[in-house]
């Protein structure tokens, strides 16, 4: 077949009209505008916070949509068509710069947002996102008020073991040190409390451990581990000052149940989606060396060492 320009012109549109109808016209015709089942309206304080979000461009930053290969915070649930029925506009984005925020309700309690707007570094060291705190502690709370009503249903449930924790965790604060450690050890299943660091301390380990508390942990509990960092003035119960776990039998596997799963009700967060295994157990292992002054990294009982694992001088 002879190419001509009138061949040319008729093709295009007719790949042109393809794509249009497959992708834009086809999805129009079939999108269904049903709400989802977790969807309910924003109250008017929720509100108030979306359009706080969108007057300072959040959206530039952070999607509001969870894909099936994502694998971050928040990542609980596949976006649906149905949780968008209300949104106009809607705020979808196309940059994470931050995290997605379409499932962040319940994530952090209100304390942890509010370190957060007044300076992102006090509780993420390494974040990039500017301070809000010139927007005053009126519009904060609304802005909070939005995104803890982001994943509506599910966000609430969350909302609520938020508030359920955080009482028994300021409980445990108000009777004394004693009892707040034993109240957080015992909120680690009996096998973890048991289970010693199964890697041993290297300089390597300590200097990997050392990187990630700058990075992760430094901000809440400060850089001596007696929980005075920035973020303290905000957060209550308060960070863990580490050194009162001096002779509480402490161990590997507490410290590292608790950065993996985080404590609900307090600020300290989940870790698990963040870091590996071996990222854990070094920071941990950093904690106990340098402020609780004791550790049981590769201590008995043990099973086979990592191939990677330089035998001791003796074996």
């Amino acid at each position: 077949m002879r190419m001509t320009l009138r061949l040319l012109l008729f093709g295009g549109l007719i790949i042109f009209a393809s794509i249009l109808f497959i992708a834009v016209i086809l999805p129009w015709l079939t999108i269904s505008e049903k709400p989802s089942d977790i969807f309910r309206p924003r109250t008017k304080a929720e509100d108030l916070g979306r359009s706080l979000y969108v007057a300072n461009g959040c959206t530039f930053c952070h999607t509001q949509f969870i894909r099936q290969i994502d694998w971050d915070i928040g990542a609980e649930r596949i976006a649906r068509s149905g949780d968008y029925v209300a949104d106009q506009p809607h705020l979808l984005g196309s940059e994470r710069t931050g995290p997605d925020l379409s499932q962040e309700g319940g994530e952090h309690p209100d304390d942890w947002h509010v370190a957060h707007y007044t300076n992102p570094r006090f509780v993420r060291p390494e974040s990039v996102m500017p301070s809000f705190a010139f927007l005053g502690m009126g519009n904060i709370s609304a802005l909070i008020a939005y995104k803890q009503a982001l994943g509506f249903k599910d966000a609430d449930a969350r909302v609520e073991r938020q508030h359920t924790w955080k009482k028994k965790a300021i409980d445990a604060y108000a009777a004394g040190p004693e009892e707040n450690v034993r109240w957080l050890h015992s909120m680690v299943p009996e096998p973890w409390r048991r289970l010693p660091n199964p890697y041993p301390t290297t300089r390597a380990s300590l200097s990997r451990g050392h990187r990630l508390f700058q990075s992760y942990c430094i901000g809440c509990h400060g850089p001596v581990g007696d929980g005075m960092g920035p973020a303290q003035p905000y957060l209550y119960p308060p960070p863990l000052n580490f050194t009162i776990l001096r002779g509480k039998d402490i161990t590997g596997g507490i410290l590292y149940y608790q950065i993996m799963n985080g404590i609900t009700g307090t600020a300290m967060p989940y870790f698990k989606k963040e870091l590996e295994s071996e990222k854990i157990w070094d920071v941990g292992d950093y904690v106990a060396r340098m402020f609780v002054g004791q550790s049981d990294a590769h201590g008995v009982p043990r099973g086979i060492d990592a191939s990677y694992i330089t035998p001791p001088k003796g074996e």
